[in-house]
């Protein structure tokens, strides 16, 4: 099967070609704003089973399709891991290569939150360094960036700007940071031939009952934690503490890339849409949900 090409201003699903898995691999494919970060520090956690880290988070879990590191380091840097792989990426299952012998793991969040955080996120990003760690990224890999155009002009509220997030209707492989790419990355895992071993983690659940929720994760890992460990890891996986410790679980090629690299985790709650949306919102948001995926994965992402 032919896969699909994702590709955008930060990423670009291309940067897989010539990539090798290896049995026993963690892919973390999330869209983005729906928990990523949380999901690798989680899996971290577990495959070294300490609460401190040997390094930060984006090295030892690298995102394979960001255009901002040199994907030769990349690479170069995943080849070298003799740990058990964790791998970053907001690419779809079609987009991806399909193996049996890793673990998908997928974070679905409601998208009413996920376009508030993702609001938060878009007004925390550095564009000036975000574009000068794409150029030297590009310039190692001996390749030329594509043109990188102004970002559109912010719509002044943040109703118009909610609106924006649902009703954007750009081509889904453009990677556009919006409803419709989120629901089609959804849908892919949601649809997942059987052979491949996928799981599916709700945000909420994580939010809810944190330590049964890692648990429950590894030991579909197969990864066996000592009991006396598990306080320490819950507590290193909390949204507090990977808030404290910001300078080393922020994603990107830097920290630098974010104004503030705490407000990367800004807030982490379920609901906020509720203070935004009215009854006429809602209605108008799930007509244009049906439109997007199917009504199993829309009761699934909409949790009471």
């Amino acid at each position: 099967m032919e896969r699909v090409r994702y590709r955008g201003i930060v990423f670009d699903s291309a940067r897989w070609e010539g990539f090798g898995l290896r049995a026993g691999d963690i892919v973390i494919s999330t869209p983005p704003k729906c928990g990523t970060t949380w999901m690798q520090m989680i899996c971290a956690l577990l495959v070294f089973r300490q609460g401190e880290l040997p390094g930060p988070l984006s090295a030892i879990s690298p995102w394979i399709d960001m255009v901002t590191r040199a994907r030769t380091d990349v690479f170069a840097h995943l080849g070298a891991q003799q740990h058990r792989r964790i791998i970053k990426t907001h690419t779809p299952l079609d987009g991806l290569p399909h193996d049996p012998s890793v673990t998908y793991i997928v974070v679905g969040r409601d998208p009413r939150d996920v376009a508030i955080s993702m609001d938060n996120h878009l007004a925390n990003l550095d564009l000036d360094e975000f574009a000068r760690s794409r150029a030297e990224a590009a310039r190692i890999d001996g390749i030329e960036p594509p043109p990188l155009a102004p970002p559109p002009p912010r719509a002044a509220t943040p109703i118009e700007r909610f609106w924006a997030f649902v009703e954007d209707d750009t081509d889904t492989t453009n990677s556009s940071p919006r409803l419709r790419f989120l629901a089609r990355h959804l849908q892919s895992f949601w649809d997942a031939p059987a052979e491949l071993d996928v799981v599916l983690v709700h945000y909420d659940e994580l939010q809810e009952d944190l330590p049964a929720r890692m648990r429950a994760l590894a030991g579909h890992l197969g990864i066996t934690v000592p009991e006396a460990t598990w306080p320490e890891l819950v507590q290193a996986a909390s949204w507090a503490e990977m808030r404290a410790r910001a300078e080393r679980t922020v994603p990107g090629a830097t920290p630098a890339q974010w104004h503030d690299p705490a407000k990367f985790f800004h807030k982490g709650t379920s609901g906020q849409w509720r203070e935004l949306l009215d009854e006429g919102d809602l209605a108008r948001y799930f007509e244009r949900v049906h439109t997007l995926v199917s009504p199993d994965l829309a009761e699934w992402l909409h949790r009471p």
